[in-house]
């Protein structure tokens, strides 16, 4: 009997020590932010499937995260304020959209950088910009089209 309760006793010690180790790796990777990054926005028809948090990244690397969401009451636009790594410089004629990972993936804002000598700083908006495409919108368009 005594032999049971030391080892249920080592079991749940092994149990609870798993279970810190979950909590201050959520803690630690779910709190990471861009540090040192610089605030840009940009004005976009339709965000669907973006929130604050979501990824922006340039050529599939994050680079980082939306921080707000808004909508323009003058032009009914939506408007993300997102942050960028402070040590990457983006070109003024540079391009952002809403991209999908896949089918049923999650979406993020993906910046393709332009050609232009001069570099956005901070507060500056990204003009160039597409916005979310909906499949099921697709999808409803092309059976009208079938028929």
């Amino acid at each position: 009997m005594a032999q049971n309760s030391v080892a249920e006793t080592a079991i749940g010690a092994v149990v609870i020590a798993a279970a810190i180790g979950f909590v201050v790796y959520a803690s630690q990777v779910g709190g990471r932010q861009a540090t040192g990054g610089y605030a840009l926005n940009a004005a976009f028809r339709n965000v669907e499937g973006v929130s604050v948090g979501t990824d922006v990244r340039l050529a599939g690397i994050r680079v980082g995260s939306v921080t707000g969401l808004d909508l323009d009451p003058e032009t009914y636009e939506a408007r993300a304020t997102f942050t960028v790594d402070g040590a990457l410089r983006i070109p003024e004629d540079s391009d952002v959209k809403v991209a999908s990972e896949g089918l049923l993936g999650g979406s993020f804002l993906e910046i393709t950088p332009g050609a232009s000598e001069f570099m956005l700083a901070e507060g500056d908006a990204i003009l160039n910009t597409q916005s979310s495409v909906s499949l099921l919108n697709l999808l409803m368009r092309f059976g009208m089209d079938a028929k």
